[in-house]
């Protein structure tokens, strides 16, 4: 039933993965809601991810010295890391504030921000999928991080350390046990770190679609157009769309990197940048890897979905609206292969999504301040899919004015 104080449903803005958690955590509270998305829910970025679905991912991108390697990771054979030339000018400043935080210490701060955040992934995704007939979309999982040289696999390092004094339950094998795991994995791979008790979604696209199946049947309105503008009008919210405008006490924007240009409307600027993931999917490829694996030299995971061998990553700064990259898909396919030796011959399916990224790889939560009724959830970097769940647990709570047990301190806005 809807609170009695409440004026109109409350809008979400973006039916990713993160708006549709969000969504879902406000009609399990009993509040009515309209979602605004332009096409199908959960069919953008929230798409086209690894599938990793860990309490563990808790370290950020950034790490003391990483300063050093950033050359190496441009160049070379497999580059995971590229700049669009029309990106340089804003990555300069966001690149300047990511290697600030490179110290020990903020490294640590940051890793207990996200483990806020993904640390209840697996147990809230199978809240959000009990009862819908789709609970097998989310396997339990190893993640496998593979290394071609067994010396640089340690349990000590900063990452691991996190990780452990997290609870993470973590093993160091060599390359026997390896291939037993993974027995498709090339041989090249000499050790490999195992990170227990985790899981993998199946079909990232299609949990989506379940989780709006489920949303529609408590109540939620979905409404298929473009947000185009966003302003305070008189006591309300007036959201401008391509077709109708619709006016709101309450507004959640989780529209990922589509978030920033409508904050900007409002003279608000943020240090957000689209960061471009792909990936390479082989239907019917006659492997069957039983975890998510990645290549810790090509910074890439590879994970079996429901539609075949899934190879995902890179990350490609670049503006929303340019073209994939081919020569970035082509190395994809190229580290695929080297990846697993026995894939088939044929072109994978590709894909290519926008990831929203903050320097520091956290989201902003809460109220905007001075901006009464907007409720900020965005900005989850590499970790969307693990995040979003209680993400949208803590936006949903601030919605409704509950008071949450976590320090939410670190996603503030006010930290930028």
């Amino acid at each position: 039933m809807q609170r009695p104080d409440a004026k109109g449903p409350v809008t979400v803005l973006g039916a990713g993965i993160v708006g549709l958690c969000t969504a879902l955590s406000l009609l399990e509270r009993g509040v009515k809601v309209r979602i605004i998305e332009r096409g199908a829910p959960g069919q953008e970025t929230s798409y086209g991810n690894a599938g990793v679905i860990s309490p563990w991912s808790i370290i950020p991108q950034i790490s003391p010295g990483l300063w050093k390697n950033i050359p190496k990771l441009m160049v070379g054979p497999t580059r995971p890391l590229a700049i669009h030339w029309s990106s340089w000018p804003a990555m300069v400043p966001w690149g300047l504030r990511f290697l600030s935080l490179g110290t020990e210490a903020q490294v640590r701060a940051i890793s207990a921000g996200m483990f806020t955040l993904c640390g209840p992934s697996v147990d809230l995704y199978r809240k959000l999928l009990q009862g819908t007939g789709h609970e097998y979309l989310m396997q339990d999982s190893m993640y496998v991080h593979a290394f071609r040289d067994g010396s640089r696999a340690t349990l000590n390092g900063l990452d691991n350390q996190l990780r452990a004094a997290a609870g993470a339950d973590i093993e160091l094998v060599g390359a026997d046990q390896l291939r037993a795991i993974e027995p498709d994995l090339s041989p090249e791979f000499q050790a490999a770190i195992l990170i227990h008790n985790q899981a993998r979604a199946l079909a990232p696209g299609q949990i989506a679609t379940v989780l709006a199946e489920k949303a529609k049947s408590l109540g939620a309105e979905f409404i298929s157009d473009d947000i185009q503008s966003l302003r305070r009008k008189d006591t309300e919210w007036e959201i401008t769309c391509a077709q109708q405008s619709f006016h709101a006490e309450k507004v959640a924007l989780c529209m990922g990197v589509w978030s920033k240009p409508l904050l900007e409307q409002l003279g608000i600027s943020v240090p957000l940048m689209a960061e471009r993931g792909y990936h390479v999917q082989f239907g019917q490829s006659g492997l069957q890897v039983q975890n998510s694996v990645l290549d810790v030299d090509c910074k890439v995971v590879a994970s079996q979905m429901a539609g075949g061998l899934r190879v995902a990553g890179q990350a490609e700064f670049g503006p929303i609206g340019a073209p994939p990259n081919p020569r970035t898909l082509d190395r994809m396919e190229r580290i695929a292969r080297k990846m697993f030796p026995a894939l088939p011959p044929g072109a994978p399916d590709t894909w290519m999504g926008h990831r929203p990224s903050f320097p520091d790889s956290l989201p902003v939560l809460g109220e905007m301040p001075k901006h009464t009724g907007l409720f900020l959830n965005f900005g989850h970097s590499h970790y969307g899919l693990m995040m979003a769940p209680k993400s949208g647990d803590l936006t949903a709570r601030s919605i409704l004015g509950e008071t949450p047990n976590e320090d939410l301190s670190a996603f503030g806005i006010s930290r930028f």
